[in-house]
Formats: structure tokens, C-alpha cells, sequence
């Protein structure tokens, strides 16, 4: 009798346990439903949060303590950051882009012929000299030709123009979360517990590479390609370079992806020598390519001596987070993927040590 009770306990313990997992299951499925859609924003304000904690602690001892004030003050000048430069650099390439769709709808549009000079130059001289001279002849005949290849580059540069103005609602609302999070210890006590909870006894020590990863991608990544996106920008607009807003654009998007931002450069640097007289066209070409090659210092004064991330690791991320998310992908997922990897490197690289410490000490050798 008393066999039979037990086991009917056992099986109402075991229905009961059921039973609350399955609403805690669903709770927690119905919690992700709800905040899925600010995921990302979520996210942003996390990494900015641990980016701008150096510069928060700062204005936090200038404050003599006082939290929320240094928040308050960060999160101004983010805003500022953000808000003018983007209006700025926005507004050139949707005027850009408008004066080039009108003039292209209404027959306007014309591209000066080619410097002859342009044909001797070595390896591109020929090709670039017979493309730019059928673009002047007639720009119609060209899109035609290449029309394909275009439609599918044009495509991407829509899409990727057309999540700006999302991608900049979200960095405005990732810089009030992260005032939010910085503004009080709560944030930072509840990470500390959820790495300990996650990760034991070394739950400092992987905040602290969360940190270090964050915050170099941030300064070594995100920040010298904005740094010189921003350089290279100042030089077209006043060298009245056309289109300067799309050029720029394109030139951040490079930078993001850590390749040579002189494969864009080099065009502008093209138009200014067919428009402008030898000198000026000469002082701008100079300092277009001291904008474009400034990446080198950037990185050797931003990054320091953090813990590096491969350039694949760095590439996929901005790839799959703009795939992903749009325009802020391109900067989220550099993050997220360069973070990811540096956890798993350490978790490799900690396992091999424990190994190493376990191994017996060689024996001494013996003559």
C-alpha cells in the first residue's frame, strides 16, 4: 500500500514539475516574443554601455560621484555626435541622389570626357579611359550594357541607403539605454551575477575580456572607420566633389569592413583632376590620401595593445550582421562576432592551461 502511495506522489511530483516548467517555458518564450523586435537596440545600448563606461567613470569623479549627471552629459554629447555629422552627411546624399535622378529623368546628366593622360596610367589607365569615354558619349548606352550588374549593385545600395534613417532612430535610442544602464550600479552588479551564475569562479575575469573585446572593437574598428570616414568626407565636400554623401558612405562601409578605403578615394581623386587646375587638384589629392591611409595611426593610438581579432573574424561579422540587421548589423556584428570569439579563444586556451598544470614536472635529466 505504502509502495503504491510513493509512487503515486512520484508521479504528481513529477506532473507538478512538468507542469511549472511548461509555464516557465512559455513565459520566458512569450518574453522573447515581446522583446525580440528591440533586440538589437537592446543590444547597441549593452556595447555602448561597456564602451562608454571609461569615459562615464571620468565625468562620474568630475561630477564628485554623482552617477546620473555624468550619464545625463554622456549621453548629450552622444546625441550631438550621432545628430549633427549624420544630418550632415545624410542630407548630401539625398540631395545627391535626387539631383542625379532628375538630372538623369530629364537628359541632363553629362560626364566630361576622360584626361588623355588617363590612358597611360598602368594597369587600369586602358579600361578606365574606354569606360569613362563611352559614359561621356552616352550614359544611356552604358547603363544599358552593364545593365545587370548594376541593377544588383544598385539593389544593395538602396537597401543599405534605405536602413539609414532606422540604423539612426536605433543608435539614438541605444545611447538613452546605455545613459539608462550607466546612470546606476544595478546594470553592472546583475552582469557580475549573471557571468558568475554562467561561467563559476572566473565569472571577473570573462567580464573583464567582454570589456577589453568590447571596447576595442569599438575604439580599433567602429571608431577609426567613422574617424576616417568622417576625414575623407570633409575632403570631398570641400573639394565639391559631387555626391560626396554616397561617396563617404561607401568609404565608412570599407573601413567597417577593414579594407582599403582607396579602392572608393581613388575616384573622386579622378574627378578633381578632370575639373580642377594641377595645383588645388594636387593639395586635395594629398590630403584625400592622408584621409584614406589614416587608419594605420588610428588604429596604432585607438587600439593599443588589446587582444587582436583576426580580420576574417571581422569581415564575416560585418557581412552577417548587415545580411542580419541592415545598416546597424554592419556595426553590431563586427561586435558581437569579434566578442564571441574571443570568449571561445579563452575557454580553449584556459582548458589547454589546466592540462599544463596537471601534467608531472619532467624528470631531471641524468648523466
Amino acid at each position: 500500500m505504502n509502495a503504491d502511495q510513493n509512487k503515486k506522489d512520484n508521479f504528481m511530483k513529477i506532473v507538478d514539475i512538468l507542469i511549472r516548467l511548461g509555464f516557465l517555458a512559455l513565459l520566458v518564450a512569450w518574453c522573447f516574443q515581446i522583446l525580440t523586435p528591440f533586440a538589437g537596440v537592446i543590444l547597441w545600448g549593452i556595447i555602448l554601455a561597456i564602451a562608454m563606461y571609461p569615459v562615464h567613470q571620468s565625468l562620474e569623479k568630475r561630477f564628485k560621484g554623482r552617477k546620473k549627471m555624468g550619464s545625463t552629459v554622456l549621453v548629450l554629447i552622444g546625441l550631438i555626435i550621432i545628430i549633427i555629422p549624420t544630418w550632415l552627411f545624410v542630407d548630401s546624399i539625398i540631395v545627391g541622389l535626387t539631383d542625379l535622378g532628375s538630372d538623369f529623368n530629364s537628359g541632363n546628366l553629362t560626364i566630361p570626357p576622360p584626361d588623355p593622360a588617363i590612358a597611360d596610367w598602368p594597369l587600369i589607365g586602358e579600361d578606365l579611359h574606354r569606360i569613362w569615354g563611352e559614359a561621356s558619349q552616352s550614359i544611356e548606352n552604358l547603363l544599358t550594357k552593364y545593365r545587370e550588374q548594376l541593377l544588383v549593385f544598385g539593389q544593395a545600395i538602396f537597401d543599405g541607403i534605405k536602413s539609414i534613417g532606422g540604423s539612426l532612430v536605433t543608435f539614438i535610442l541605444a545611447v538613452i539605454i546605455a545613459g539608462a544602464l550607466l546612470s546606476s550600479d544595478y546594470a553592472q552588479v546583475q552582469g557580475r551575477k549573471f557571468f558568475k551564475r554562467l561561467v563559476g569562479e572566473r565569472g571577473d575575469e570573462f567580464i573583464e575580456i567582454t570589456a577589453n573585446t568590447v571596447g576595442n572593437v569599438v575604439k580599433g574598428v567602429i571608431g577609426v572607420a567613422i574617424i576616417q570616414a568622417f576625414l575623407v568626407g570633409l575632403g570631398l565636400l570641400g573639394a565639391g566633389v559631387p555626391y560626396a554623401g554616397v561617396w563617404t558612405l561607401a568609404v565608412l562601409i570599407l573601413a567597417i569592413l577593414q579594407l582599403p578605403v582607396m579602392v572608393i578615394v581613388i575616384f573622386p581623386i579622378i574627378m578633381i583632376f578632370n575639373s580642377m587646375e594641377t595645383l588645388p587638384a594636387v593639395l586635395w589629392t594629398v590630403y584625400l590620401f592622408a584621409a584614406g591611409l589614416s587608419d594605420t595611426p588610428l588604429k596604432a593610438i585607438f587600439l593599443g595593445k588589446g587582444a587582436a581579432v583576426p580580420m576574417l573574424v571581422i569581415f564575416l561579422g560585418v557581412i552577417g550582421g548587415f545580411i542580419m540587421s541592415g545598416f546597424i548589423g554592419l556595426f553590431t556584428g563586427a561586435i558581437v562576432v569579434s566578442l564571441g570569439y574571443t570568449l571561445f579563444t579563452t575557454w580553449l586556451n584556459a582548458g589547454d592551461s589546466a592540462e599544463e598544470e596537471r601534467l608531472p614536472d619532467p624528470a631531471p635529466e641524468t648523466e
